[in-house]
Formats: C-alpha cells, structure tokens, sequence
C-alpha cells in the first residue's frame, strides 16, 4: 500500500476489541459534565429571541443555583432551595421537615426536543452550584443505574445523601425496573436535603407512555414526577442551524484509508460494532471510546431491532459528548432507524441520535489520508462553524 504525504500507514484500532472494566470509585469520580460541556456556563448560552422559553429557563435555573447557596447542609424547613421554591411559587406554605415548601418539588426538569440546549443548561447548573465538585454529581441515567450495580442501594444513597445536587441528564425510562429503581433512589435523596435537575425530551408525568402500561409503572412514574418542576425549552437544532449539510458517506476504501493514516483512530465494520455492543453494558461505552480521536465505520447500514437501536443512542451520546468525530461509509445516518421507529414510543431518542451523529459525521469531513500529518485537526479548528453555532443561539 503507498504511503501519502501525510505520514505511513499504521494499524488502526478497534472499538469491537474493547471490553472495559469500571471499577466503582471511578463512577463516582467521572460524575462530572463531560469533556464537551466542561465550559458550558449560563453566560455562553444566549436564548433565541424567539424562542421566549429559553431565556426563562436560563432565569428559573439561575435562581436555582442560588437558591442552592443558600443551603448550609441538607435541606431543612425554612432555608436555601425551601425558600427559593416558596418565593418562585409566590406562597408561604409550611415546609416538611427535609423536603421543600408548598408542593414538595425538590427540583426541576427541563423538558424539550433534541438540540436546544438542555444539557448545555444544566452543566451550566452544575457549574454554578456553588460547592466543591465532590458535593455535587452530573451524570446520565444510565450512568446513575450503573452506579447502583456498582455500589448496591444502600451504598449509592449514602454516597450522594452528602451532595447538595444531583443532575441527570438523558432522562428517559426504558425499563419498569430501572423506574422503580430510579424513583426509590430519588425520594432517599429528597429525604436527605438533595436537589435534583434533570433533562430529557419526556416531561416527567408523561415518561412510559406508549412504552409500559402495568400499573405499578405508572404509579412509579406518577411518583417521581411529583420531586419536578417542568421547565419547556422550545427552539430549533442548533448542531444543524445555518450549517452546511453533512457529507456524503465515503467509500469503504477511503474510510479504512483515513483510519489507517490518522492517529488514535478506531476503525469498525458497523454490523459488527452493533452486535459487540450487545456485550458490553451502555454505562461503559464511555470507557470504551476513551482516548480515541475520531471513529471510522465501515458499512453503516439500518440497526435490526429496538434493542441495538437504544445501544446504539447511548454510543452516540457518548461520542458527543467526547466530541469524537465520525467518518462513515455506506447509509447516512439519519437513514439508520426505521420508519416504525421514528414513529415510535423512543422517536426523540432516535431523532436525538441522528443529530449528534450528523454532526459529528460533519466534524469528520476534514478526516482524510491526505490531510497534512494525517491527524485530526485540532480543538481549536475542530468544528468551528458549529461551535459558533452554538453560541449564537440556545445551545
């Protein structure tokens, strides 16, 4: 094989040859916002003028955190988060021991499609909370239901009883079970003073709908809804907006090309990857992408069934979120899913997943064996059209 310009040709890697282990104390440390949104503040989101739901969300949470200031410990009647929901509901009503006055939310829940924001919004609130990173946790929910089979029930409750916020992002049930886990878990944490924040494109009361209809799942669902205020935050994709679209799938050859002249690349043929992630659990795809610079798949095709479907969502988010770009041959992505699918009970999901992916596949446009070193470019020049983007209006 002749060697380009750019550097020699060397043997790629392979996410199907990755089996990460996790241990339990690394969980808990990695509950902090991911890479991508480590500098996600209030002040950087600017809400679309027209969409008024945005900067009424930067407002609501604004206050929130420093309601949170205000809190010396767990909450006690009276004080901090208590006072903070009291005044935003107008009323006085007396509050419970260890929980909040007036209705009993002990949080809020940011409701909204794919691409507005949301989680830019709440790593902002996360970085806004003013405690020591030790006294505050982000994580996903599957992150979250991971951190339970890691720790145990009683564990997880005595490791975050201590922390002033607990934010959860991806916030959508697929299971009973982790309902029912996830809801007893909260109300512990609501016991102990702890407030939440959470984001999904579910509003709480409705989460399950369409998906389970025994009855214990819905009075779970009816249960933890009740710890949320809703928040909506409307608005438009911003990873797509006045952007060009996303380039065409490259051919077998020029993916492998790529990944074999590009350094810290993976390169996968994407049937095979599916079935691989069969055997690994969603909370260590994290691990599994770690210290890879950008992703090459080869063969991209429609997933089989609704199962590898919500597998591979939880990729996407984990590639997103690391910003690790993507370079695909064969389908495009948004033609990944099924039309029973994107009409389904898990749509948002899926629509979610095509938009991170696409964007990434845009940030993997500049991946080419012929490109100066052969390396990905740096952060610094790495999808700066989207950045902009996303700075410009709600992200």
């Amino acid at each position: 094989m002749s060697t380009p310009a750019g550097g020699p040709a060397r043997e790629p890697l392979a996410l199907t040859a990755r089996t990460p282990q996790v241990p339990a104390e690394r969980l808990v440390a990695e509950l902090v916002p991911p890479p991508r949104f480590a500098d996600a503040r209030f002040g950087s989101y600017l809400p679309d003028p027209a969409q008024p739901s945005q900067a009424e969300a930067v407002r609501v949470l604004s206050a929130f955190a420093d309601g949170l200031g205000a809190r010396g410990g767990p909450e006690r009647a009276g004080g901090g988060l208590t006072g903070w929901l009291r005044r935003l509901r107008g009323g006085a009503s007396r509050p419970t021991p260890g929980r909040p006055a007036g209705s009993g939310t002990s949080g809020v829940y940011l409701d909204g499609g794919y691409g507005v924001g949301k989680t830019h919004l709440l790593a902002s609130l996360w970085h806004a909370a003013p405690a020591p990173p030790e006294r505050k946790a982000f994580g996903t929910f599957v992150e979250l239901t991971n951190l339970v089979g890691a720790l145990g029930f009683q564990q997880t409750v005595r490791t975050l009883s201590g922390h002033q916020l607990l934010c959860i992002d991806e916030f959508e049930l697929d299971d009973p079970g982790d309902t029912v886990l996830v809801s007893s878990l909260l109300s512990r944490l609501v016991e102990e003073g702890v407030a939440l924040a959470a984001t999904s494109n579910t509003l709480p009361g409705k989460l399950g709908e369409g998906r389970f209809a025994a009855a214990d799942f819905l009075r779970e669902i009816q249960g933890l809804s009740a710890h949320f205020r809703a928040l909506r935050v409307d608005g438009q994709d911003y990873r797509h907006r006045g952007l060009p679209a996303a380039p065409a799938p490259r051919t077998d050859k020029e993916v492998t090309r790529a990944a074999r002249h590009t350094p810290g690349t993976s390169l996968d043929h994407f049937p095979a990857l599916l079935d691989h992630l069969a055997a690994v659990h969603p909370s260590r795809y994290g691990a599994m992408v770690e210290g890879v610079a950008a992703v090459c798949l080869t063969g991209v095709c429609p997933v089989p069934d609704q199962a590898t479907a919500l597998r591979l969502v939880v990729l996407a988010d984990r590639l997103y979120d690391r910003e690790v770009p993507v370079l695909a041959s064969g389908d495009s992505f948004d033609r990944l899913f099924s039309e029973e699918m994107l009409n389904g009970g898990y749509r948002k999901k899926y629509f979610r997943a095509i938009s991170r992916l696409t964007a990434l596949a845009r940030d993997g446009g500049s991946l080419d064996a012929g490109s100066p070193d052969g390396a990905r470019p740096d952060a610094g020049s790495l999808g700066t059209e989207r950045r902009t983007g996303e700075l410009t209006a709600g992200r």
